[in-house]
C-alpha cells in the first residue's frame, strides 16, 4: 500500500509514454481496458518485432491474446508491491519463472501502473468535487441573501445611499475571503496537480469590492443620477491591500512551497534504500546517508551541506504498537509531541498554524514550530530549531509528516543547527501496529561539541533516527500497558503493595514527574527555573562538571529553599548493558549509593512499563537490619532501549508514598531526583583491562541536593564542593566495583 501511494506521482506518466510508443490509440485503449491482467502477444514496440511483423501480410495478421493464470497474476502483483518499475534484469527473471515473454511482463507492469494512477486520480477528483460543491452551495446561499437587501427601518429595498458601516465591513471581509479562496486553490493545485476554480457561471456577489458601480436590484436611474450629482453619498471605494498583507501572503506561499518540496524529498528518501542508504557500522538496522548518492538522487535538493556545518543523516524502520491516525495526531499536537519525546524535546511551542488540514483531518496541515532538542548530558549543547511541520495523507492508512528548518527574520548569521527534510512515513499494519520509517537529516556546528561526544554525534546515535524510533516504541509500549492496567496485577511485593489501579497510576505519575525533573537538571538546555552557577574541570576526574541552582518558594512537590544540581559525563570501558545491569541491581547498590545504608536494597513494589522487564518503576527500601535507621523509601525508574539507558531515583517519605499508593494526589510529594544516563558506543580508552570487553559507554552522573531550606539564602562554596565531592566518590566507587582503575 505504501509503495502504491508513493509512486502515483510519476509512475502513471512514465507508463503512458511507454505504452503509447509503437502502437495506435485503438491498440493502446484496448490494452488498457484489460486492467493489467491480459497482455497482447506480438504487440511489442521493439524494432526486431516490428521488422518481423512487416514481413507478414497485414490482411491476414491476427492479434493473439493471452490471459494470465491466477498464479501468474499473484506473482506479478507481489513484485509490483515491491518494485513498480522493474528493470530489464528483473523482468527477464520474472518471465522465465512465470513462463511468459519479456514484453508480456513489461506490458503488464505498464498497464498496472496506469490503472493505479487512474484509481488515485478518480479518488482525488471525487474529494475535490465534493469540496468545490460545498463552497459553491455556500456562496450561492450568501449571494441569495444579499442580492435583494432590505432596509432595516422600513422593510423596503435598500438603496446605495443607505450603506451602513456593517455593510462596508462585509465588503472588505468578502474581498479577504475571496483572496484566501484563491490561495487555497493555488495550494491545492500544487498538492494534487489540479487547478480548482470557482464556478464561472455563478453570479457575482453584490458585496464584491470594485463592483459597486453596477446597479443593484431596486436601484433606479433617478437614484443613480442623484448619486452622480452628489445628493446621495457614493459607495465606499475598495481599499488597496496594505504592503504588510501582501508580504504576509507571499511569505505563506513560500512556506507552502518549501513544505511541499520537503515532503517530496522525505518520501523519496524513506522509500529508497541502497545505494542511497548504507548500513551503519555500529547498528544492525540503522542506516546512514551516502552524500555522493544523495546529490546524485537529489540534484535540486532544498539545501546542500553548508560551509562549516557537519552533516548527519540516518534512517530507521520499526514496527510500533500505534495506528497511523493516533501517531499523526500526536505529532501535530506540539504538547503531546513534547510529552512523547520528553527525553529529546526540552521545549516546544507552536508559533503559527498556517493550515489546520482539509475535511476535518490532518491532511494538508502546516505548522510553524520552535523547539529545543537535547542529549542528557551537560557537555552537549542544546539544539534550537525553528521549523515547518507538514502532514499529508498519501493513501488509506499511509501518512507522512515532514519537518524542515526555516530562517527567522531577526536571526543574525548562519544557524548553528538546522533540519533538512526529515520526519517519518507511517503505514498501518495489522493488530493495531504501524510500520514507521524515520529519516533524520540535519546540519550542525561540530566545533561546540565536547571531545567525548564528538564520535557519538558524528555517528548519528545522539540525535539520529534510532533514538527517535526507540523513544517512540518505548512510549507506545507504556501506553499499551497503561491501557490494560485495570486487568494486569502488580508485581510481587513483600511489605507494601499497590492494590488499586488508581494507586498504580498515581505512582506512575509521580515517577514521570521525577524523570522530567531529572532530565531538566542534567541536560545543557536552558530552563527558566535553573540558573548556571559555574562550570569547571574537576582535577580528580579531569572532566567538566556543570553546577546549577534554583530557588523554590511554595511550589508543590519541591522543598522550599535553594536546590543545587551538579552533573558530569565520563567514559567507561564497559558495554552499556553491563553498566546498566550493575546500576539497577538492588543487591549491588551498596557499592556506590550512600542511601543504601551500607546494605542491600529490597524491592517493595514493581510496576512494569513495557515488554522489557528493565523498563519499570520500583519502590526500594534498605534491608531489614538497616530499616530502622531511616524513614525514607527510594522511588526509582529504569528504562532502556537500543539508543541508551536511564536509572533515576529519589528519596521519598513513607507516609507520602502510602497516600500515593492508595490513589492519592502525587503532586505534593517532594522529590529531588538523581541518577545516571548511559549512552553506548563511546570512544576507546587506555584504561581498558579486559581485551574481551567490546566498545565502551558514556556515563552521565547527576545529583540534586537541598543546600538550604531558606529561599533567600545564598549559595556557598562549601555546598558546591560537597556536591562535587559526591560526584567524584560515586564515579570512583563504580570504577572500583567494576575493576577499572585509572592508570
Amino acid at each position: 500500500m505504501f509503495e502504491q501511494a508513493l509512486f502515483r506521482g510519476g509512475a502513471g506518466a512514465g507508463a503512458g509514454a511507454e505504452t503509447g510508443a509503437g502502437m495506435s490509440k485503438e491498440e493502446e485503449y484496448e490494452q488498457f481496458s484489460r486492467s493489467g491482467s491480459d497482455n497482447v502477444e506480438g504487440g511489442s514496440c521493439d524494432d526486431a518485432d516490428a521488422d518481423a511483423d512487416a514481413e507478414v501480410d497485414n490482411s491476414h495478421r491476427k492479434k493473439r491474446y493471452h490471459r494470465h493464470t491466477p498464479e501468474q497474476i499473484q506473482e506479478l502483483e507481489a513484485l509490483f508491491k515491491e518494485y513498480p518499475h522493474p528493470d530489464e534484469k528483473q523482468r527477464l527473471q520474472l518471465s522465465k519463472r512465470l513462463n511468459l515473454e519479456t514484453r508480456q511482463v513489461k506490458f503488464w507492469f505498464q498497464n498496472r501502473r496506469t490503472q493505479m494512477k487512474t484509481q488515485l486520480e478518480r479518488h482525488e477528483n471525487s474529494i475535490l468535487r465534493h469540496e468545490n460543491e460545498k463552497l459553491r452551495v455556500e456562496n450561492v446561499s450568501i449571494r441569495d441573501g444579499i442580492r435583494n437587501p432590505m432596509c432595516a427601518i422600513c422593510g423596503g429595498p435598500a438603496v446605495l445611499g443607505e450603506m451602513s458601516m456593517e455593510e462596508q465591513q462585509l465588503r472588505i471581509e468578502n474581498a479577504r475571503l475571496k483572496h484566501e479562496l484563491e490561495q487555497v486553490c493555488a495550494l491545492a493545485e500544487k498538492c494534487f496537480g489540479r487547478l480548482i476554480q470557482p464556478d464561472p457561471t455563478m453570479p457575482k456577489s453584490c458585496l464584491d469590492l470594485g463592483a459597486t458601480r453596477k446597479p443593484m436590484p431596486g436601484v433606479t436611474e433617478e437614484l443613480l443620477q442623484m448619486q452622480m450629482e452628489g445628493l446621495v453619498p457614493p459607495p465606499v471605494p475598495a481599499p488597496a491591500p496594505s504592503p504588510i498583507v501582501v508580504n504576509r501572503l507571499r511569505e505563506r506561499t513560500m512556506l507552502a512551497e518549501l513544505a511541499l518540496a520537503s515532503m517530496d524529498e522525505l518520501v523519496k528518501m524513506a522509500q529508497t534504500d541502497e545505494p542511497l542508504w548504507i548500513p551503519s557500522l555500529d547498528a544492525a538496522s540503522m542506516k546512514t546517508l551516502d552524500y555522493q548518492q544523495y546529490m546524485r538522487h537529489f540534484p535540486c535538493a532544498i539545501t546542500s551541506k553548508s560551509l562549516g556545518l557537519a552533516g548527519e543523516a540516518t534512517k530507521e524502520t520499526a514496527m510500533v504498537i500505534i495506528n497511523s491516525s493516533n501517531l499523526v495526531e500526536t505529532l501535530m499536537d506540539v504538547n503531546r509531541w513534547k510529552e512523547m519525546f520528553s527525553c529529546i524535546v526540552s521545549k516546544a511551542a507552536t508559533v503559527e498554524i498556517i493550515s489546520s488540514g482539509m475535511g476535518g483531518t490532518r491532511n494538508g496541515a502546516l505548522q510553524l514550530i520552535c523547539a529545543q532538542l537535547r542529549v542528557l548530558s551537560p557537555l552537549v549543547p542544546a539544539r534550537k530549531v525553528y521549523f515547518l511541520r507538514f502532514c499529508k495523507q498519501h493513501a488509506e492508512g499511509v501518512w507522512a509528516v515532514a519537518d524542515v528548518s526555516v530562517e527567522k527574520e531577526n536571526e543574525n548569521g548562519s544557524p548553528k543547527y538546522r533540519r533538512l527534510p526529515s520526519g517519518c512515513v507511517v503505514e498501518d499494519m495489522m493488530n493495531g501496529y504501524s510500520r514507521v520509517t524515520w529519516v533524520e537529516h540535519t546540519e550542525y556546528d561540530d566545533r561546540e561539541v565536547h571531545r567525548l561526544f564528538r564520535g557519538l554525534l558524528n555517528s548519528g546515535a545522539a540525535f539520529g533516527a534510532r533514538r527517535w524510533v526507540e523513544t517512540l516504541r518505548r512510549h507506545c509500549e507504556f501506553s499499551a500497558v497503561l491501557a490494560t492496567m485495570n486487568m494486569d496485577p502488580i508485581g510481587t511485593a513483600t511489605a507494601m503493595t499497590v492494590p488499586t489501579p488508581n494507586g498504580r497510576r498515581s505512582m506512575l505519575k509521580l515517577a514521570h514527574r521525577m524523570l522530567e525533573n531529572f532530565c531538566t537538571g542534567v541536560s545543557a538546555s536552558t530552563d527558566e527555573r535553573w540558573h548556571k552557577v559555574s562550570e569547571w574541570t574537576n582535577m580528580e576526574m579531569e572532566e567538566d562538571v556543570r553546577v546549577m541552582t534554583r530557588k523554590t518558594v511554595d511550589r508543590p512537590g519541591e522543598p522550599p529553599g535553594v536546590v543545587l544540581t551538579a552533573a558530569t559525563s565520563v567514559w567507561l570501558p564497559f558495554s552499556s548493558h553491563k553498566l546498566f545491569d550493575f546500576l539497577r541491581d538492588d543487591r549491588l547498590r551498596s557499592q556506590w549509593d550512600i542511601l543504601s545504608n551500607g546494605g542491600p536494597m529490597q524491592e517493595m513494589a514493581h510496576i512494569p512499563k513495557g515488554h522489557d522487564p528493565a523498563n519499570c518503576v520500583s519502590l526500594l527500601r534498605a534491608s531489614a537490619m538497616n530499616a530502622n535507621q531511616s524513614s525514607m523509601l527510594i522511588l526509582q525508574e529504569t528504562c532502556t532501549d537500543a539508543s541508551g539507558s536511564l536509572v533515576v531515583y529519589a528519596p521519598v517519605d513513607i507516609p507520602a508514598m502510602h497516600a500515593v499508593m492508595s490513589g492519592g494526589d502525587s503532586d505534593y510529594v517532594v522529590l529531588l531526583p538523581s541518577g545516571f544516563v548511559i549512552l553506548p558506543n563511546g570512544p576507546q580508552s587506555k584504561c581498558r583491562r579486559s581485551m574481551n570487553e567490546v566498545g565502551g559507554s558514556l556515563l552521565t552522573v547527576a545529583f540534586q541536593i537541598l543546600v538550604n531550606d531558606l529561599p533567600t539564602a545564598k549559595l556557598t562554596v562549601e555546598s558546591v564542593e560537597t556536591v562535587n565531592h559526591l560526584i567524584s566518590c560515586t564515579i570512583h566507587k563504580i570504577k572500583a566495583a567494576l575493576h577499572c582503575e585509572d592508570p
